[in-house]
């Protein structure tokens, strides 16, 4: 433990592991710790059952009916991973992926007037849709066609549009579309958690909605991927690969005291001892003093005995209620697994919802996605605040992570992994240079 390191790490959250993987890849000398007893931090699977019942607080145990404890592995954050999105590439760079089976989810959904419709996913599903009139399919058609085809480097493509300054609300007007339209490209295709984007320039738009159908063009049924056993199988995957290139990892390690000298950080006291670093990287949990609270997410964790109705039966399946569809500022996610994906007992689901807190009442808010989910067998409650670093850790060289948002993806996640990468290297973040530095390492045939 006294020992010097290029950098600390405190807790195992995603963003944390996969931050000290690409720390050890660049050669960096890597000490990792956590308080708690398991990884993952606010990223973790339960496993047993018992053991979520225990987290909310929920007198007994679970009814023999939920089969055996061990047989579940339950997110507290349920997010899913965009096929074609960058904690992929990220996985298939580093490898990670030769630790982790990936399931495609079965069928992404939106909800409009209080029924549940099936996102189209291809030119096909857009015709045959119950979204959209006949005229409506006509004119999203060539909304995506256009979309296909756009490439900001080349006017022809563009047709009048320029990237950087025409707003997405005007892209929806010169394709002539509706407001039902509108709500489900923006939130379903383009994964917007509010309408702010409207009034924006389109590039970003434009890239997500790129995105979602080259996520979708890799697998077909959707564009999501999603690990069996859960998502705490992702923070251990970058663990495994930080300590094949020397990373340490300590877990169940209380940090009494992190020690600055003239404001910069040089180590970190735990258990009488004192391992010494030029930098750190940590969650908001351990330096509560230097985040700032920037809203809350309510997450409801619930377990099925049935599928979804409306869904075909999916396994497993996202839906997205837009704001619009409920009065709100911004939507609410469902995220449904099953036994397919070894997190629950056979013939169970767990459907999992979430949005960001706007009222005092936050249960009252997410009422419309608890109704699709009904009957429940149990359900468990959490609702959690978010942080971001108030010190950006120019001076100070600590770099905390932002806490995990509502969104059902990791495309936020991995924007907050590449901004931390180029405060702490004073570079970007680059996917063609880890590939060379591994290649370095393992030799071309690896």
């Amino acid at each position: 433990m006294n020992e010097e390191y290029d950098v600390i790490v405190l807790g195992t959250g995603l963003t944390e592991c996969i931050l000290s993987g690409i720390m050890s890849v660049n050669g960096k000398k890597v000490l990792h710790m956590d308080r708690n007893s398991y990884y993952g931090g606010e990223s973790a699977s339960i496993t047993p059952l018992e053991d979520l019942y225990k987290r909310f607080k929920i007198p007994g145990t679970p009814p023999e009916s939920m089969g055996r404890g061990r047989d579940w592995n339950v997110d507290l954050i349920p997010k899913f991973l965009m096929a074609n999105g960058q904690l992929v590439k990220m996985l298939l760079l580093t490898e990670v992926t030769r630790y982790i089976d990936f399931k495609v989810i079965e069928g992404s959904f939106v909800y409009k007037g209080g029924k549940i419709y099936k996102v189209p996913s291809t030119e096909a599903e857009a015709l045959s849709s119950g979204l959209m009139g006949i005229f409506e399919k006509r004119r999203f058609r060539k909304l995506l066609v256009y979309i296909t085809t756009f490439d900001e480097n080349d006017p022809k493509t563009l047709e009048g549009v320029d990237p950087k300054k025409t707003t997405m609300r005007d892209v929806y007007k010169k394709f002539d579309l509706g407001q039902d339209v509108i709500d489900f490209t923006g939130h379903a295709l383009a994964l917007y958690r509010t309408d702010d984007y409207l009034d924006q320039p389109c590039l970003e738009s434009i890239n997500r909605i790129k995105l979602y159908s080259d996520s979708l063009a890799r697998y077909g049924k959707s564009p999501y991927l999603y690990p069996l056993y859960g998502l705490g199988e992702l923070p251990q995957g970058f663990a495994r690969l930080s300590a094949i290139y020397g990373g340490t990892y300590m877990l169940n390690k209380p940090i009494e005291e992190i020690v600055f000298e003239n404001g910069r950080v040089v180590g970190v006291k735990s258990e009488g001892e004192v391992a010494r670093c030029k930098q750190l990287i940590c969650d908001p949990s351990y330096m509560p003093d230097r985040v700032t609270k920037v809203g809350q997410v309510i997450r409801v964790i619930c377990i099925l005995n049935h599928p979804i109705k409306n869904t075909n039966d999916a396994n497993s399946c996202q839906i997205i209620i837009p704001q619009n569809q409920v009065n709100r500022k911004s939507d609410i996610y469902v995220c449904m697994i099953s036994s397919a994906h070894n997190v629950a007992a056979q013939g169970k689901y767990i459907a999992i919802v979430s949005t960001t807190v706007e009222t005092s009442d936050p249960e009252r808010e997410i009422k419309p996605a608890l109704d699709l989910l009904e009957p429940m067998e149990q359900k468990f409650v959490s609702i959690s605040d978010m942080y971001a670093p108030t010190d950006l850790g120019t001076e100070s060289q600590v770099f905390l992570s932002r806490t995990y948002d509502a969104t059902t993806h990791f495309e936020t996640t991995c924007d907050d992994i590449k901004d931390i990468y180029k405060r702490m290297m004073g570079s970007e973040f680059d996917f063609e240079e880890m590939k060379r530095k591994k290649c370095d390492i393992f030799g071309e045939d690896q």
